[in-house]
C-alpha cells in the first residue's frame, strides 16, 4: 500500500507566523495604507538580504533566492507564511490584512524574519517526512485491523499524516521564531518590538496537536535570544 497520495493535504505547504486571526480580534487600529506600503517595502529590502546571507551560510545546499510576494486574494485573513514554487525557490507571502494591521517595521522585519527561517531550518521537509512516517504507521494498523478495507486504510493514513505533521509543528514555530528574531536584529530592527504582535493576536494556548505555541513560549524564545545580542 502507497500512502503518498493521502498526505498531500496533511503536509506543510507554508507556515504563519502567528495563527489567522480576524482583524476585529486585534485591539491597535491599522495604520493608513500609505504608511503600511511604505513599510512593508522598506523592511523588503532591508530583510530580504539579511535572510538570502544567512541561508547561504547556514544552508548552502538550499535555494536561497527568496521571493517576497504579496497575496492580495479577497477575504484572505492577516497571515503570512512560507513555501516553495515548481522549482524549489522559497516563497514568503503576506496577505494584505497582515500588512495593514502590524504596527511598526519591527513587527513586520520579525514575521518575514520567522518565515524565512522555515526554509533556512527545512521545516517543509522535516514536516513531510514526519507526515509520510504517521501516514504509514497509522495506514498499516488500519490495513491490519480493517482486513484490506480501502477506505479505512485511506482514513487511518490521512490522519496519521495529520499527526506527524502537527507532532514537532510546535517546535518548528520556537526554531523558526529564535532564527528569526536573530536574522531581524543582523538587519537592524528589534525582534523584542515585534514580538509585540504576539500581544495583539489570540493566544494558541497549548493544544493537543495544536500547530502554534502559546504566545508566552514564543515571546520567552525571543527574549533569550535577544538577550544574548
Amino acid at each position: 500500500m502507497r500512502f503518498a497520495p493521502y498526505i498531500l493535504g496533511a503536509a506543510l505547504a507554508g507556515c504563519a507566523a502567528v495563527p489567522p486571526v480576524d482583524v476585529a480580534d486585534l485591539v491597535t487600529p491599522t495604520l493608513s495604507g500609505r504608511m503600511a506600503v511604505r513599510n512593508f517595502i522598506k523592511v523588503v529590502e532591508t530583510v530580504e538580504p539579511i535572510v538570502e546571507a544567512t541561508c547561504r551560510e547556514r544552508a548552502p545546499q538550499l535555494n536561497c533566492d527568496f521571493r517576497i510576494v504579496v497575496d492580495d486574494r479577497k477575504g484572505v485573513p492577516p497571515n503570512a507564511f512560507q513555501t516553495r514554487d515548481d522549482t524549489g525557490r522559497p516563497i514568503i507571502a503576506f496577505t494584505i490584512p497582515l500588512i495593514a494591521i502590524a504596527r511598526n517595521i519591527d513587527e513586520l522585519a520579525f514575521i518575514m524574519a520567522h518565515e524565512a527561517a522555515h526554509h533556512i531550518q527545512g521545516h517543509i521537509e522535516r514536516q513531510n517526512q514526519r507526515a509520510m512516517l504517521g501516514a504509514r504507521i497509522v495506514g498499516g494498523l488500519a490495513s491490519v485491523f480493517s482486513a484490506g478495507s480501502e477506505d479505512t486504510i485511506r482514513a487511518g493514513a490521512q490522519l496519521g499524516a495529520r499527526i506527524g505533521a502537527r507532532t514537532y509543528s510546535k517546535t518548528f514555530e520556537l526554531e523558526a521564531d529564535a532564527l528569526g528574531a536573530l536574522m531581524a536584529a543582523r538587519a537592524g530592527y528589534d525582534p523584542l518590538r515585534g514580538a509585540d504582535f504576539f500581544f495583539r493576536v489570540p493566544n494558541p494556548g497549548n493544544k493537543f496537536l495544536g500547530t502554534h505555541p502559546a504566545n508566552a513560549d514564543r515571546l520567552a524564545t525571543v527574549q533569550a535570544v535577544a538577550s544574548q545580542l
